[in-house]
């Protein structure tokens, strides 16, 4: 199960990626498995030497019980410390996000994909829109040619 963060792809430009593993508790990786999870709206914060993912919202599985279970709290990332300074030092230096652009399962292990993420302007986000829209009508004009001969 590969759970996507499309606004991500809209909001950001993003420039590199890497992979990381989660920290969760246990009914969280069948939830998971499941797509019981929504990253919208969340974002990763190095703290020390730490990275934590804060705002992603994996929902409860139904199965578990529900007592004390917050959705939302923030879950540690599983990275090297020289990943983590490194993507510390990026992200700094250059004024860049770091954004979770998908939750997914490798080798039966949940893993977040991170990208170090520049922020679009309005107009950029605009501009985006329209050449997918002129991409998107040639597209269908070369299919109606298509059928035609």
């Amino acid at each position: 199960m590969k759970i996507t963060n499309r606004r991500a792809f809209y909001d950001y430009q993003l420039l590199e990626r890497l992979e990381a593993g989660i920290n969760l508790n246990g009914a969280e990786v069948k939830a998971v498995k499941f797509g019981n999870a929504d990253l919208k709206g969340s974002f990763v914060r190095i703290i020390g030497s730490e990275a934590y993912l804060v705002n992603a919202k994996i929902f409860p599985y139904q199965y578990a019980r529900p007592e004390g279970y917050d959705e939302s709290r923030t879950r540690k990332l599983l990275l090297h410390k020289k990943e983590i300074i490194a993507l510390k030092s990026k992200a700094e230096g250059s004024s860049l996000a770091l954004v979770p652009v998908s939750i997914y399962t490798k080798n039966n292990l949940i893993k977040v994909e991170l990208a170090l993420a520049k922020g679009k302007k309005e107009y950029d986000k605009k501009e985006a829109i329209k050449k997918r829209d002129i991409q998107r009508d040639i597209e269908v004009e070369l299919q109606e040619k298509s059928k035609l001969s």
